[in-house]
């Protein structure tokens, strides 16, 4: 079936086409949701299901210049970013339940064997514009232009962005690269 009638049958309150719609769509949404989430999946799940909702209630004002994913994908990374913006200043007004040792004393640094987990914390660190195109260019594999469409930017800024996201996590991750030379 076509977008644009699958669309017109939703408005119409099809619930069969409702589910089609979903189904056609849930898996990439959820991907994008769940790297913009750091890899959690509960959040994913949550941002996910935000985002569907959105869609299902605005679809009305859905103008299909674009494609519907990509209007869904705007969405998904407008939800993902609110949320993990709200998590993460919950996060910085709970108090830990571990205490620092405030003796003083340095803490030895192990040499850390896990190229994913650093990897991961070092996307997580990236500033949120150059994380969301790094997520959605080299992991996703969505293209410039679609990046530019979902976030609202030229397709060069999303090409910049994206030099500069890596060229930050080369920085970061050298020194890892230097464990595995000795």
């Amino acid at each position: 079936m076509e977008e644009r009638q699958l669309i017109e049958r939703v408005l119409a309150g099809d619930p069969a086409a409702e589910r089609a719609l979903y189904d056609a769509n849930v898996d990439r949404v959820h991907r994008l949701c769940y790297r913009l989430a750091g890899g959690d999946a509960d959040l994913a799940q949550d941002f996910t299901q935000e985002t569907f909702l959105r869609a299902f209630d605005r679809l009305a004002d859905f103008r299909q210049q674009a494609a519907l994913s990509t209007w869904l994908h705007t969405i998904a990374v407008s939800v993902s970013l609110n949320g993990m913006r709200k998590v993460k200043r919950r996060q910085s007004r709970e108090t830990p339940l571990e205490r620092e040792d405030l003796s003083g004393a340095l803490t030895p640094r192990h040499a850390e064997p896990d190229l994913k987990q650093r990897l991961k914390r070092a996307i997580a660190r990236l500033p949120e514009p150059y994380r969301v195109v790094f997520l959605m260019y080299d992991v996703e594999g969505y293209t410039h232009e679609e990046i530019g469409t979902v976030l609202g930017m030229p397709t060069g800024t999303s090409k910049a962005r994206l030099s500069r996201a890596r060229a930050r996590l080369r920085e970061e991750l050298a020194a890892f690269a230097g464990e595995w030379a000795t």
